[in-house]
Order: structure tokens, then C-alpha cells, then sequence
């Protein structure tokens, strides 16, 4: 009885048996962003999930919808955007890609989902030197990120920007205009692709032009970092 009552004191203590103890992110990252959140203060922020893949395996924004959240998921994939305008109803569900440009580009839709790249060069290293398998090339919407936040979100940013749009992520963050609205906190990989992840080389690029605009580098996954803005932070102390 003793013990019972002393895991018990544990999970109260720690938080463990409420709506947000479990991980629907690739390597923990949603648990790391509730937590800064939480001593941010914003108790259910906003987000921009691109790239968003599945609405809930190996996502970082189900964790905040599930908690009472909502936001804007864009996934390029049509049966992938299907799941996410059923299981994702509160959410702006856009069947689109991201881009520093508007108007149709090539998707190259891979298996697993997961590799699916608007990147040609990205695409045939994945054929050519990792073997995985293309199922089709189909043209895809673009729009960019300034204009989908004005549509959607009267020009102001969400809270969280959550970037996974292999091999235009650089390009897709150096397309906002941080002068003018910018997230509180940015998730994105910052690997360079391997096999195995123990090869693979960070994107120091990423992360320094991220620096330079104003964010540091809170917590490192290997696979992903999270970005925080430093006066966001200063604010809270």
C-alpha cells in the first residue's frame, strides 16, 4: 500500500497522469515544447504543421490539439491530408506544399510517406543511393508561408512552427519575415539524411541563420532541434 501511494505522489508530482504525459513526436519533442511553453505561460498555443504527414504518429502538433489546441496542418500528400481532415476537425487542414514562391511544383511521393520530397536532387539520392521506393511524381499546389499565415491567421504568426518539408526547409524559413511576425518556438530537423543518424551532419547553416534571427537553440534531439526566441525568454524571467 505504501509503495501504491508513493508512485502515486510521483505521477501527481511530475505531471505524468495528465492529458499531455505522452509523446507523439519522433524523439520527445512535443513533451520539450509543452514545457517551455508552460513556463512561458501559453497554455494552448497556436501552430503551423508543415509538413505534417500522418494527424498523429510521428507528429508534433497532436499533443496540443489533443490538449484543446488548434492550428494549420499542410501536407501535400493527398491521402495523408484525408486522415488529417478526419482526425484533425478543428484544424485548417491545407492539401498544399510551402515554398519562397506561389504557383505548381513536381512532388515526388515516396514509400515510406515519410521520404516524400519536393527536392528532385533529394529524390534521386533517396532512389539511387538509399534504395527506397518512388510511387509517383505529381504536380503540387505552392504557396508561401507569409501568404498562408495572412489567409488563415490575419498575418499574425502561431506560437509554434513545426517544419519538416525534407530538403526545402531552408528555403522555407529564410521566406519568413521575422520583422513582422515570427513564431515563439520553431522545431525543425537539422540533420543532414543518413541511414543511420550517428553519420549524419548537423545543418549548422539552419541553425546559425535561425541565431541570427534571434532564437537559440533549447533542446537537440540528433534528428531535430527546437528554437526558442531569446526575448520570449527574457521576458519570463
Amino acid at each position: 500500500m505504501k509503495t501504491k501511494w508513493l508512485l502515486k505522489k510521483i505521477v501527481s508530482r511530475f505531471g505524468l497522469n495528465n492529458k499531455y504525459h505522452k509523446s507523439y513526436s519522433q524523439c520527445g519533442e512535443d513533451l520539450i515544447i509543452r514545457f517551455i511553453f508552460n513556463n512561458l505561460k501559453i497554455t494552448n498555443p497556436t501552430y503551423i504543421d508543415i509538413g505534417a504527414n500522418h494527424p498523429m504518429l510521428i507528429n508534433n502538433t497532436y499533443l496540443f490539439y489533443k490538449g484543446g489546441s488548434q492550428g494549420i496542418t499542410v501536407e501535400p500528400n493527398f491521402t495523408l491530408h484525408q486522415k488529417l481532415l478526419r482526425k484533425r476537425k478543428r484544424d485548417i487542414n491545407l492539401c498544399i506544399g510551402i515554398s519562397d514562391t506561389e504557383g505548381s511544383i513536381d512532388f515526388y511521393r515516396f514509400h515510406p510517406h515519410t521520404m516524400s520530397t519536393f527536392s528532385k536532387e533529394d529524390a534521386l539520392k533517396l532512389q539511387n543511393e538509399f534504395g527506397y521506393k518512388l510511387e509517383e511524381i505529381v504536380k503540387i499546389k505552392i504557396e508561401t508561408i507569409q501568404s498562408v499565415i495572412q489567409k488563415h491567421c490575419n498575418g499574425i504568426f502561431p506560437d509554434l512552427l513545426s517544419l519538416d518539408a525534407e530538403g526545402y526547409d531552408e528555403k522555407i524559413l529564410k521566406s519568413i519575415d521575422f520583422n513582422k511576425s515570427a513564431p515563439t518556438i520553431i522545431v525543425t530537423e537539422t540533420i543532414h539524411f543518413s541511414m543511420t543518424y550517428k553519420e549524419g551532419l548537423k545543418r549548422n547553416d539552419i541553425i546559425e541563420f535561425l541565431n541570427s534571427k534571434g532564437y537559440i537553440a533549447y533542446a537537440d534531439t540528433m534528428i531535430n532541434t527546437i528554437f526558442v526566441k531569446k526575448n520570449k525568454l527574457s521576458e519570463n524571467k
